[in-house]
């Protein structure tokens, strides 16, 4: 329980280093226009989607929590 706790908290604390680092990521979904017989026409969209700060801020205290936590756990 005590390596899980560990794990799991430093897996938080990365993903919050990560969300800091690089807050946007984009993306791009197809949508179907038209379809004229054999041939489909589709357009690519791009889609943008921004971490949130309190999201951020949740993985790295979470992280750091469990980490501290599971170090001062009994086994």
């Amino acid at each position: 329980m005590k390596r899980l706790a560990l794990i799991l908290g430093l897996v938080l604390f990365i993903l919050g280093i990560v969300a800091v680092v690089h807050p946007t990521f984009e993306y791009g979904t197809q949508k179907h226009v038209a379809n004229i017989g054999p041939i489909k026409a589709t357009i690519e969209e791009p889609k943008t989607f921004e971490v949130p700060v309190a999201g951020t801020v949740a993985l790295l205290v979470s992280g750091l929590v469990l980490a501290i936590l599971s170090s001062k756990m009994k086994s």
